[in-house]
């Protein structure tokens, strides 16, 4: 297997000092066809900002990754495309989704988590099945006039569901 480096342990928030790399945000240039956006904030358990977080993105084809350093407002942003339905490992039919892994502060193990899109397939998705349905709408990302948002919740009510992998 081979692809860009990822910390699986760390000390100390400077995974994007660490970790340059050089496409950043970008998995497609924005004029491509079929370009989104996507748009969220790391938010800690009592709604703050996560100032020094890392996200990756990436889809379940393993054609393209992201990596997004957050800002002063915990915000991060990628622009990809939307990757088609996908077999999983039994060949059942998975709905739209992005993979998505969170390195933060605090963390001693990244996060694994799924980001999917507003849409009727998820109803039949095996992964999303599994997961409680009050707990679900953690994991679809919103289309806001065209840029899909999507934040993740470290902790607290509304966290994040994570994967255990």
């Amino acid at each position: 297997m081979s692809g860009p480096l990822t910390p699986s342990q760390t000390v100390g928030p400077f995974f994007g000092v660490g970790l340059p790399f050089e496409a950043g945000e970008q998995v497609v240039d924005p004029s491509s066809d079929g370009a989104i956006r996507i748009e969220g904030q790391v938010l800690d358990g009592s709604g703050d900002p996560v100032p020094d977080a890392l996200v990756e993105v990436a889809p379940p084809d393993g054609k393209g990754f992201g990596r997004s350093r957050t800002d002063v407002e915990g915000a991060f942003h990628f622009v990809t495309v939307k990757p088609g339905i996908v077999k999983g490992p039994s060949g059942e039919t998975q709905a739209p989704h992005l993979n998505i892994t969170v390195f933060a502060r605090g963390l001693l193990r990244h996060l694994v988590t799924r980001m999917y899109f507003p849409e009727d397939m998820n109803a039949n998705d095996p992964v999303l099945g599994l997961v409680p349905p009050e707990r679900r709408p953690t994991l679809v990302a919103r289309n806001d006039h065209g840029v899909f948002r999507f934040d993740i919740r470290l902790q607290g009510d509304q966290e994040t569901v994570f994967f255990a992998i």
